[in-house]
C-alpha cells in the first residue's frame, strides 16, 4: 500500500512549566490576558504532523512518502526520517523561509499553550501531487494534514480530480477555518480523522449534522482521548476501542499523529478497522510515554507483547505477520 503523507513539517520547542495554567488565569480578566511562564524545561525536537505520521508508518515496516514544504535548515531532520523508512522525495525546499516552528507549553495537568510559525510551509501550495504518485507508482491513500490551508485545498482538489483515495485531517486547522473552507476538505474523503473537539467543531462550523457528515465520507475516525477511539465506516457497526496502559506519562504532543500512523499501517496491512485502531491506540501509548514526538523506538517483540496484554492473543497473531519494528 502506497502511502502519501501531506501536512507541516517543523521543529518543535517543547517546554514543562510545573504548575498549573488555571491558577494564573483569573476569569474577569480574560479579555486582558498578559501571562509569562518559567518553565523548568526546554526540549527542541523533530515536528510537524506529516513527520509524526510518517515516522510511526516508518517504525511500524511501511515507507510512507512524506510531502510537503521544508526549508535550507531541513538536512538533519531529512537524515533522520530516511534513516526511518520514510521517503523524502516529495518534499519541497523553500529558497527563502525557514521550516515552520511549533513551541509548546505543557503544564502539570498535560494542558498546553501552543503557537505556530509556518514558515516554509506556504509553499507547501505550490506542490503538485501527480509527479510525486508518478514517481512511486500509485496512491492507495494520501492523508491530507494540517498544512497551508490552500496546499490542503490544492491537494484535496487533485486527489478528486486524479481519484486518489484520500484521509481528511485536518485538525489544528479547524480554529481558524470557517464552514465554507472546511466542507471541500472533507467531502469524498475516504476517511475523517479528528478528535471528539475538532469533530464538534465541524459540526458547529459547517451546519452539517454527525449524519450529514457520516453521508459525506466512508469512514470516520475519532479519537476519544482516556476513553480510546471510534471507527464508523459507512454501513458497518462502529467499533470502540480503548486505550492502551501507559507506563508513564510525560508529553501528549503527537499522540493524534501516533494514533493515525498506527490506524492507516493497519489498513495497508488488510487487518480491518477493530485492530487498525487498537494498532494506533498502542502506538500513541508509546508516544505519550516519551517527550518528543519521533523519540519512540519500537522492538517489535515488545510491542506484541503490549498489544497481545492489552487487546488479547488473538489480536497479536492477526498483527504479528505484518509488523516490522527498527528492533526485534
Amino acid at each position: 500500500m502506497a502511502v502519501l503523507i501531506t501536512g507541516s513539517i517543523a521543529t518543535d520547542h517543547l517546554m514543562t512549566f510545573p504548575g498549573r495554567f488555571a491558577d494564573s488565569l483569573v476569569a474577569e480578566k480574560l479579555d486582558k490576558v498578559s501571562l509569562s511562564f518559567l518553565v523548568d524545561e526546554l526540549e527542541v525536537r523533530r515536528g510537524g504532523v506529516a513527520p509524526n505520521i510518517a515516522f510511526g508508518l516508518g517504525c511500524l515496516g511501511l515507507r510512507p512518502v512524506l510531502v510537503g514544504a521544508v526549508g535550507p535548515d531541513f538536512a538533519d531532520y531529512e537524515s533522520w526520517l530516511q534513516r526511518h523508512n520514510v521517503d523524502t522525495s516529495g518534499v519541497h525546499m523553500s529558497d527563502s523561509r525557514h521550516t515552520a516552528r511549533f513551541v509548546c507549553t505543557t503544564d502539570s495537568e498535560q494542558n498546553q499553550i501552543a503557537s505556530f510559525y509556518p514558515g516554509a510551509m506556504s509553499e507547501a501550495r505550490n506542490i503538485e501531487l501527480k509527479p510525486v504518485v508518478d514517481r512511486v507508482g500509485k496512491a492507495d491513500v494520501v492523508l491530507i494534514g494540517a498544512n497551508d490551508p490552500g496546499a490542503m485545498l490544492r491537494h484535496t482538489q487533485e486527489c478528486r480530480f486524479r481519484g486518489y483515495p484520500f484521509a481528511a485531517d485536518p485538525s489544528q486547522q479547524l480554529a481558524r477555518m470557517d464552514g465554507d473552507e472546511i466542507i471541500p476538505l472533507i467531502e469524498g474523503a475516504t476517511y475523517l480523522f479528528a478528535n471528539e473537539y475538532e469533530a464538534a467543531l465541524i459540526e458547529q462550523k459547517t451546519g452539517w449534522s454527525s449524519a450529514d457528515i457520516a453521508g459525506m465520507v466512508d469512514t470516520r475516525v475519532t479519537t476519544l482521548g482516556p476513553d480510546g477511539a471510534r471507527v464508523e465506516r459507512r454501513g458497518e457497526a462502529p467499533v470502540t476501542v480503548k486505550v492502551a496502559e501507559e507506563d508513564r506519562k510525560a508529553d501528549p504532543t503527537g499522540v493524534g499523529d501516533a494514533f493515525r500512523a498506527g490506524f492507516l499501517a493497519g489498513q495497508a496491512w488488510g487487518v480491518g478497522d477493530e485492530r487498525s485502531a487498537q494498532v494506533g491506540a498502542l502506538l500513541a501509548t508509546y508516544v505519550i510515554e516519551t517527550i518528543g514526538t519521533q523519540e519512540y523506538e519500537l522492538a517489535r517483540t515488545h510491542f506484541l507483547e503490549r498489544m497481545a496484554r492489552t487487546y488479547g492473543d488473538d489480536a497479536a497473531a492477526e498483527v504479528e505477520p505484518h509488523v516490522s519494528c527498527p528492533r526485534p
